[in-house]
């Protein structure tokens, strides 16, 4: 037996060795004996056939195309190699969009996704037919965007845009089902408010600072009142409304654009869903109108983490200004202005892309070490956006963490330094680089702006307008910003928090010192 394996072996790799690899190994290694004496690695071996390499036909082939179908349906798709692909729906709807109904409804409908349908009897089948093409699925709705998304094998399209269609428009909703939603919201609620870590609810706090009472400024979660209030008559007359086809992408990366176009009109064109196919009367068209202000919650923040090593209590402090929509050509030096900012937290770790040299880290926690944390976001949106800093501390240097936060916003209109801008901004094009090498990112990226824009900047493009940013850009959109009113989150203990006045007398100073306090008479305990 062993004799015959080598034989076959001899029989099959015979020829080569002896006219290929046992010369090569004669000459690369330098030894004598004949062959070819002299000929460098670099020439291709001989008797072997020459190598045929994968080649794209120019940049096109990344490009991402876009067809619009009857009723205004839009398909976008992008090429990638890979056996797998990522595909789903995106609605142009979102807690912005709810001032005619119930607050919560994208949450319900966030939660109640992936439910039985007219095809599916349950959500267990869902995931038995997804298996079968190794796939998982998910569903995010934020303030102004539902997604609906699906990950598997790209030989599994058909299947996968049938469920999709399926999930989106013809869901049951079943009262089992909303009854096991009403109880996995009123968890995440509970939930939200134990955690360590403040940042949802803050962020929550400072949209609603910032446009009160109107589009983002809308609460993304269900308040505890409206939750037993949810039924499938309300959830229908939203889906009415919301989920019609010129106001959907379907999107898909990893896969041909003829044949998710197809797919698309297959299942997804002319479909009656469940809840009619009447003409929506009450969409809500209003654009964000920022207003400012200040949120409070005073809440015992002593005892957030219990154990051995307990989080010492801490005070969240979150000021923010309007920037601007991601449709602006100013949308690109706010990215680098808040990539600049950085910040973090303090046990943060150093390192390549950790952002150390971040104005937040020089300035603030590298020279504070009572400060547990000062972070730089940026939200943008298709009407408008926020920049804003958010940082914790003990509740007795609230004050002094305010006035550091404040003099950072005042030096953010100050000179900048051209090494400090090529960083922030070989940063920013590092960061979008590398995020774009994930299926799933890429996916929300085309489907995300061709909903807003029925187009998509790529990434080289993106690149180029980043190169192209001056430290006169950056100067320009601040000293534009600090001219609104500032709008200010605040949760813990907040005895030592200045006035909403005072915080806007600060931003608007030369300094961004807030205004001295004198009192007559001090008491020491």
């Amino acid at each position: 037996m062993a004799a015959n394996m080598v034989r076959l072996r001899a029989g099959a790799w015979g020829p080569v060795r002896r006219s290929g690899l046992a010369a090569y190994r004669r000459f690369s290694s330098g030894g004598g004996g004949g062959g070819y004496p002299g000929v460098p690695l670099t020439v291709p071996l001989p008797g072997l056939p020459a190598p045929a390499f994968a080649a794209v036909d120019g940049q096109e082939k990344f490009e991402t195309r876009v067809t619009a179908l009857d009723g205004g349906l839009q398909v976008a798709s992008q090429n990638k190699f890979g056996q797998f692909c990522t595909v789903g729906v995106l609605i142009n709807s979102g807690s912005r969009h709810e001032t005619k109904y119930l607050s919560g409804i994208s949450h319900f409908l966030e939660k109640l996704a992936f439910s039985s349908t007219a095809q599916f009897g349950s959500k267990d089948e869902i995931l038995l037919t997804l298996e079968k093409h190794g796939g998982i699925c998910d569903c995010q709705a934020s303030r102004d965007t539902t997604m609906y998304a699906v990950s598997a094998e790209a030989k599994g399209l058909d299947t996968v845009v049938s469920l999709l269609a399926d999930v989106v428009l013809q869901p049951r909703l079943t009262d089992e089902e909303i009854e096991m939603t009403q109880m996995a919201v009123r968890f995440e609620l509970e939930d939200l408010n134990m955690r360590p870590d403040p940042e949802p609810l803050l962020t929550e706090m400072i949209h609603a600072a910032a446009y009160r009472d109107n589009t983002v400024g809308l609460n993304r979660f269900c308040p505890v009142e409206n939750i037993e209030k949810m039924d499938r008559n309300i959830l229908h007359s939203y889906l009415k409304n919301y989920y019609t086809p010129d106001r959907m992408v379907l999107a898909g990366v990893g896969i041909e654009h003829e044949q998710l176009v197809e797919c698309a009109r297959k299942y997804l064109v002319g479909v009656n869903p469940v809840w009619g196919s009447a003409k929506s009367k009450e969409i809500d068209r209003s654009v964000a109108q920022y207003t400012g202000g200040i949120i409070k919650v005073e809440k015992d923040m002593s005892n957030v983490s219990l154990g051995p090593t307990p989080i010492p209590e801490l005070t969240h402090i979150m000021i923010g200004l309007e920037s601007c929509s991601f449709l602006e050509d100013d949308f690109i030096p706010f990215a680098v202005l808040n990539m600049m900012m950085g910040g973090g937290g303090s046990f943060s770790a150093g390192g390549p892309g950790k952002g150390m040299f971040t104005r937040l880290y020089l300035n603030v926690l590298n020279r504070h070490h009572w400060m547990y944390n000062a972070t730089s976001y940026h939200h943008s949106y298709e009407d408008t956006g926020l920049l804003c800093i958010h940082a914790s501390a003990d509740p007795k240097q609230v004050r002094e963490m305010v006035e550091i936060l404040t003099k950072e916003f005042v030096l953010m209109s100050g000179t900048v330094g051209e090494v400090e801008l090529e960083r922030a901004k070989t940063q920013l094009k590092s960061m979008l680089m590398m995020n774009l090498e994930s299926r799933p990112v890429i996916f929300e990226d085309v489907g995300r702006q061709v909903l807003a824009t029925s187009t998509r900047k790529l990434p080289h493009e993106l690149c180029d307008l980043i190169d192209n940013v001056k430290a006169g850009d950056v100067k320009r959109v601040v000293t534009k910003m600090l001219r609104n009113k500032p709008a200010v989150a605040a949760l813990g203990d907040l005895t030592e928090l200045p006035t909403y006045e005072h915080i806007q007398a600060a931003l608007s100073s030369k300094d961004g010192q807030l205004p001295r306090m004198y009192r007559l008479f001090r008491i020491s305990l």
